[in-house]
């Protein structure tokens, strides 16, 4: 076999930026793509003392951009900007850009994919969901024979981890999140997390590879756990539930999407409600196919670096061959629907009297737990009709969807 050298750079030396160093320096490739694997640029604004990748610092970009034997990049800064006009330029000059960055997939990942496939060079972003969990090359190779029918994910490992905290431990959602902290499942502000951000830009990408459209992140409601109390948490264990935040895609019968990014009652029955920790789980449904549902770390150095490396490895296979990106539709019409008209089951929390409620609601199902408030299931009733039931009641807490999809 004549084994060659493939060149690649890191574009930022963090914690995933070294994990993927690590994962090409400790490990042979030759046998699976026929080719070695050499880092020869490390790009970061920081200087380093670690003898052994002093040889391939840069501070300059154009050291990788105008290097013919470079083919290959990994885009881990992070961030907006330089990530997008960085990846930008190499893809225009023909080399392939892999990725973790979810802000800069879910904001300018159409035009990238356009970009990678007008210079033949390819744009990958497997950890930019899940981390180290497989679930962007399965929605594009595995599921192709099957139409894409719903989306629901546990995407966001801090949140749940503080969620599972309340429901396991009964700590109060303060003193879960300080735990979190206090371990390193959560940044110091952790608003991008506990407020659905992260979540919700996860989401838009899955929704966008899932219909082949462009999903804006921006159109998608999002709320976070922020809100969730102990007295959720003993008004959804007496319905044998969990509370997770859910991001929540399923395409209408008029090729819309409804889509969101909340917290939810994900019934005991649902494979969901066994996801726990830090772990996160995407489950798909299929037309065919029925339910696939990817688990695993969402996170970490390692796991999110396996991801980056396998599409390196992806990108190496490729060299010199016609490329096939994805390619995300821009349409003149958002693609989604409106959440008014999305049919839910949804548990409500009030202060009003049973007679006032059902005289608003119907037949409806109360959960009985505390003495000084009244909770009520309302099955099968439209977000926007349940909105304006609940303007017509006293004392409104909150509403919490119940996950559909089984």
């Amino acid at each position: 076999m004549n084994e060659k050298m493939i060149k690649t750079a890191i574009m930022g030396f963090g914690t995933v930026g070294s994990g993927v160093y690590e994962i090409i320096r400790d490990k042979s490739f030759a046998g699976e793509t026929g080719d070695e694997i050499e880092v020869k640029y490390i790009l970061d604004i920081r200087d380093f003392d670690d003898d052994e990748i002093k040889p391939m610092l840069t501070k300059n970009f154009e050291d990788i951009l105008n290097d013919d034997e470079v083919n290959i990049a990994a885009e881990v800064m992070g961030g907006l900007h330089p990530a997008y006009e960085f990846t930008k330029q190499l893809l225009e000059k023909g080399k392939s850009v892999v990725t973790s960055n979810k802000e800069l997939v879910a904001t300018y990942g159409r035009e990238l994919l356009e970009t990678a496939q007008k210079n033949n060079a390819l744009y990958m972003f497997e950890a930019s969901v899940g981390g180290g969990i497989p679930v962007i090359r399965p929605m594009t190779v595995c599921t192709k024979a099957n139409n894409i029918t719903a989306i629901a994910g546990i995407l966001n490992g801090t949140t749940n981890y503080i969620l599972n905290e309340m429901f396991k431990k009964g700590k109060d959602f303060n003193d879960a999140l300080a735990d979190a902290q206090a371990k390193g499942y959560a940044e110091k502000n952790p608003a991008a997390d506990i407020e659905g951000h992260d979540a919700c830009r996860k989401l838009a990408i899955l929704s966008s590879m899932a219909w082949g459209k462009v999903v804006n992140y921006n159109d998608i409601p999002t709320s976070g756990i922020t809100d969730i109390s102990l007295r959720d948490v003993a008004y959804v264990e007496k319905l044998s539930s969990v509370i997770k935040l859910i991001g929540y895609a399923m395409m209408n019968d008029e090729g819309k999407v409804y889509a969101s990014v909340s917290p939810m009652i994900v019934p005991g029955e649902n494979i969901l409600s066994d996801v726990n920790g830090v772990f996160n789980a995407v489950m798909i449904r299929g037309n065919y196919l029925g339910d696939l549902v990817f688990y695993g770390k969402g996170a970490g150095k390692l796991p999110t670096a396996s991801a980056v490396v396998a599409d390196i490895l992806d990108c190496s296979r490729h060299i010199g061959a016609k490329k096939h990106n994805i390619i995300w539709e821009e349409t003149d019409e958002k693609i989604i629907a409106d959440a008014n008209e999305q049919t839910m089951t949804f548990l409500v929390r009030c202060r009003d009297n049973a007679q006032n409620i059902e005289k608003v609601f119907g037949d409806i199902e109360f959960v009985p737990v505390y003495d000084d408030e009244t909770a009520f299931l309302v099955k099968d009733i439209k977000r926007g009709r349940l909105n304006a039931g609940l303007e017509k009641i006293n004392g409104v807490i909150h509403a919490l969807g119940v996950l559909d999809i089984r």
